[in-house]
């Protein structure tokens, strides 16, 4: 079955059947995002339907700089189904860390008497976009081998340096 456009944007159920020791304060749905699926640009979900656009660009300027910020819900209303009564905004971030940030600690966050459901849109990123976010896990990475081996005892160098 091929996966729709839009089928990564839908909500996943949290997981109910993980161990006691690993469950957390919290329950998550379970996700795994890889370099590619992560982005600047996040769409968020259920913002009500009673013109709160300054009110959500207020809300995500606090975790960075905006590059923008617009309702989208007619875009996307042509591809999947959206819950009546409320709206969809596409923001995009200048950095991907802030992005990180604004979707860990505003998803499923109540807003307006809606609940937010905010997902990575990286259908929406240029291909130049995409390029520098590889170059920057490139950077990233290096920088941690670098910091991790400057780390390491003096015996677990010269291991490193032999093999």
């Amino acid at each position: 079955m091929e996966p729709t456009p839009a089928e990564h944007h839908k909500r996943f159920a949290y997981c109910t059947t993980r161990l006691q020791y690993r469950q957390g304060r919290e329950l998550k749905a379970v996700k795994v995002y890889t370099v590619a699926s992560e982005s600047r640009h996040l769409l968020v979900f259920g913002v009500p339907k009673v013109n709160l656009h300054t009110n959500i660009k207020n809300k995500m300027q606090c975790f960075g700089k905006l590059q923008s910020c617009t309702c989208v819900s007619n875009e996307l209303a042509k591809k999947m189904e959206l819950e009546a009564f409320t709206d969809v905004f596409a923001v995009q971030f200048e950095r991907l860390e802030q992005a990180r940030r604004a979707k860990r600690q505003l998803d499923a966050k109540q807003f307006f008497g809606g609940i937010l459901h905010i997902s990575y849109a990286p259908e929406r990123e240029t291909p130049q976009e995409l390029r520098e976010k590889f170059q920057q896990r490139q950077r990233e990475i290096a920088q941690r081998i670098k910091r991790n081996l400057a780390e390491q005892p003096p015996a677990a160098k010269q291991k490193n340096k032999d093999a």
